[in-house]
C-alpha cells in the first residue's frame, strides 16, 4: 500500500510519480536523470527506493541488479553512465557507498532475505572501497581517479551521507550474521570528524544547502543539537513560501533539497516544519506526476531549463514515505534511532557540536 499525505499527496499521485520514474528506466535496469540523460549510482539508488515506495518492486530489483552487473572488481562504480558507456570515470566515495542504503531499504520493504544475500558481496566490496579513503582524523576523501590516485580533500555532504550508508551496511551485516567491527569503528570516527572537526576536516562549501542539513539528515547530529543546527541557518536557505534554495545566494529552489530538508526536520522531531516544506515541494509537481528539478524566483523560470528529474521525484516519494510512517522503511531517513547506533569513542570532548556557521 502506498502512503498518502492528507491534503498534499494522494496514494494515486504517488503511484503516478513512481510510474514516471519507471517509464524512464532502461531495459538494463539503469535509471537516468531524465530520458536520454546520464545516470549516477547515487541518484539511481534514490530512484530505485522510490520505485519501492510506489509499489514497483520488480523495477527496484532490476535497478539493483544493474549495479551488481556493472560493479568494478575493486567494488566501485564510475560517477556517470550513459546507456552502456561511462561518461565520467571518477570513483566518488559517496556515490559508491549509497548502494548500502538502497539495499537495506529494499529489504525492509520486501522482507526478501534472498535479495539481501545476493547483494551482500556487492555492498561489502563497495563499503571496503570507500573505507580505504578514510583519513586518520575520520573524514573520507571525496573520490579516487580511475588510476587509484585519491582526491586530496573531503566533503561534508558526502561524508554525512556515507555515515548513513555505513550504518545501513552494518544493519545488512547484522541481519545476515556477519561481524564487521571495522565498519562500526569507521562510522564512529567519521561521526567524530563531522561533529567536532568540521572546519578542519572538510572543504568549505558553506553556500550549499546540503552542507547545512546533511549532517542532520545523515543522522550524525541529532536531537536538540540537530534541531538547533537546522534552525540556525533555516532563514539563510528558505525562499519563503517556495522551498529550499540550492545555494544561499541564488533564488533557485529545488524539489530534492526541499524534500531532503523535510526528512532532516523529521529526524529531529519537527513534524510541523517538515510538513510545511513538503507542501512547498508540491508547487513543483507537474500534471503527469513528474517534478521540476529547480525553479528560479521570482520569475518562476525552470532551471535547468525544462528538466524534470527522476531524482527529484524520488526525493518527494521518500519524504512521503517518511511522513506517512506506515512502511517498514519509513524511519530509514527520519528516525536517528532506526539504524545501528554510532558507538561512543569515549574521547571526552566537552561539546556535542560546533555552532552552525554563517
Amino acid at each position: 500500500m502506498q502512503p498518502e499525505i492528507t491534503d498534499l499527496l494522494t496514494s494515486a499521485q504517488i503511484r503516478q510519480t513512481a510510474d514516471v520514474i519507471a517509464a524512464t528506466q532502461l531495459k538494463s535496469g539503469m535509471i537516468p536523470w531524465f530520458p536520454g540523460g546520464h545516470a549516477d549510482p547515487w541518484n539511481h539508488v534514490e530512484a530505485a527506493m522510490a520505485l519501492d515506495v510506489g509499489g514497483r518492486h520488480a523495477g527496484a530489483e532490476a535497478a539493483y541488479q544493474w549495479l551488481a552487473d556493472i560493479q568494478r572488481p575493486d567494488g566501485s562504480w564510475h560517477q556517470y553512465y550513459i546507456g552502456d558507456t561511462v561518461e565520467q570515470d571518477k570513483l566518488d566515495a559517496n556515490v559508491i557507498a549509497y548502494v548500502a542504503a538502497g539495499t537495506w531499504h529494499h529489504f525492509l520493504t520486501s522482507s526478501d532475505s534472498g535479495f539481501l544475500e545476493t547483494m551482500w558481496p556487492v555492498v561489502e566490496k563497495a563499503v571496503d572501497f570507500v573505507l580505504d579513503l578514510q583519513q586518520p582524523r575520520g573524514e573520507i576523501l571525496w573520490a579516487r581517479h580511475p588510476d587509484g590516485t585519491p582526491w586530496p580533500f573531503a566533503l561534508l555532504t558526502g561524508s554525512s551521507s556515507i555515515a548513513h550508508s555505513l550504518r545501513c551496511a552494518i544493519a545488512v551485516a547484522i541481519e545476515l550474521g556477519h561481524e564487521r567491527p571495522d565498519w562500526e569503528l569507521a562510522v564512529a570516527r567519521l561521526a567524530n570528524a563531522i561533529r567536532f572537526q568540521r572546519d578542519e576536516a572538510f572543504s568549505p562549501k558553506h553556500r550549499w544547502a546540503m552542507d547545512w542539513y546533511y549532517p542532520v539528515l545523515g543522522g550524525v547530529l541529532s536531537g536538540e543539537i540537530g534541531r538547533a543546527h537546522l534552525d540556525a541557518r533555516f532563514d539563510t536557505f528558505i525562499y519563503e513560501g517556495e522551498g529550499i534554495r540550492c545555494v544561499n545566494d541564488r533564488p533557485w529552489v529545488t524539489a530534492a533539497e526541499t524534500c531532503e530538508c523535510t526528512l532532516a526536520y523529521l529526524g529531529v522531531g519537527d513534524t510541523d516544519r517538515a510538513i510545511e516544506l513538503f507542501a512547498m515541494a508540491q508547487r513543483l509537481r507537474e500534471p503527469d506526476g513528474s517534478y521540476i528539478t529547480g525553479m528560479v524566483h521570482p520569475e518562476r523560470n525552470l532551471f535547468p531549463p525544462n528538466e524534470r528529474s527522476t531524482y527529484s521525484s524520488a526525493a518527494v516519494l521518500l519524504a512521503a514515505e517518511a511522513l506517512h510512517g506506515s512502511s517498514p522503511a519509513a524511519g530509514l531517513f527520519a528516525d536517528h534511532n532506526f539504524l545501528p547506533a554510532i558507538i561512543d569513542l569515549g574521547l571526552g570532548l566537552e561539546s556535542d557540536d560546533q555552532p552552525a556557521r554563517d
